[in-house]
C-alpha cells in the first residue's frame, strides 16, 4: 500500500488528516472516503489564445501537464483530460464536481474530481475521488496579442486520491 502522505509546497512532510481537516467544504472527500495516496504534483498549466464571447483575444485554459512525486522520485503524470496515470500502469480520468479559491490571486483553484474512468489495476485502482490541494501559480490572465499561440505558467500542487470502503 502507499504511505499517504503530504509533502508541502514549502517541502515540509505533514500527516494526511492534517491536510484534509484543512480542505474547504466545497471540495471535502464524502462520507467513507479514505485517502490511498497523496502525491506533489509539478509542472505547467497551458493557456491559448482565443477569442471570448465578446470577440477579445484572452488566454484560456487549455490543459495541464506534471509530474507525480512521491520523496522526490518520479511516481506517474498529469495531463489534459484531467488523467493521472501511475507508473505501476493504473490510471483514472475524473471531472470537476467542486472548487475553492487558491490562497492568493495567483494560485489555481483547489478542486475536487469526481473519477469517471479507470485503467489498470494498481494504486490508482478503485480511486473514487481526486482532490487538488495546496496549489502555488498557474495563474495566466489577461489579453493576448494573437490567436493560436500558447503560453504556459509553472504550479505546483498536491493530488489527494481517495477510495470508498
Amino acid at each position: 500500500m502507499i504511505r499517504a502522505i503530504v509533502v508541502s509546497t514549502f517541502g515540509m512532510i505533514i500527516a494526511a488528516g492534517a491536510a484534509r481537516a484543512q480542505v474547504p467544504p466545497a471540495i471535502a472527500a464524502a462520507p467513507g472516503e479514505s485517502v490511498v495516496a497523496t502525491f506533489h504534483a509539478e509542472g505547467a498549466q497551458i493557456y491559448e489564445c482565443k477569442a471570448g464571447n465578446d470577440g477579445k483575444l484572452a488566454w484560456a485554459f487549455r490543459e495541464p501537464i506534471a509530474t507525480l512525486l512521491l520523496d522526490g522520485k518520479t511516481v506517474g503524470r498529469h495531463y489534459a483530460g484531467p488523467n493521472w496515470e501511475h507508473v505501476d500502469g493504473s490510471a483514472v480520468s475524473a471531472k470537476a464536481a467542486g472548487n475553492a479559491p487558491g490562497k492568493t490571486a495567483n494560485d489555481i483553484p483547489w478542486l475536487k474530481l469526481e473519477v469517471t474512468d479507470h485503467r489498470g489495476s494498481g494504486t490508482l485502482a478503485g480511486i473514487t475521488t481526486v482532490q487538488r490541494i495546496n496549489t502555488q501559480g498557474g495563474v495566466h490572465a489577461g489579453s493576448c496579442e494573437k490567436a493560436g499561440t500558447f503560453t504556459s505558467a509553472p504550479y505546483r500542487a498536491d493530488y489527494v486520491f481517495l477510495r470508498k470502503g
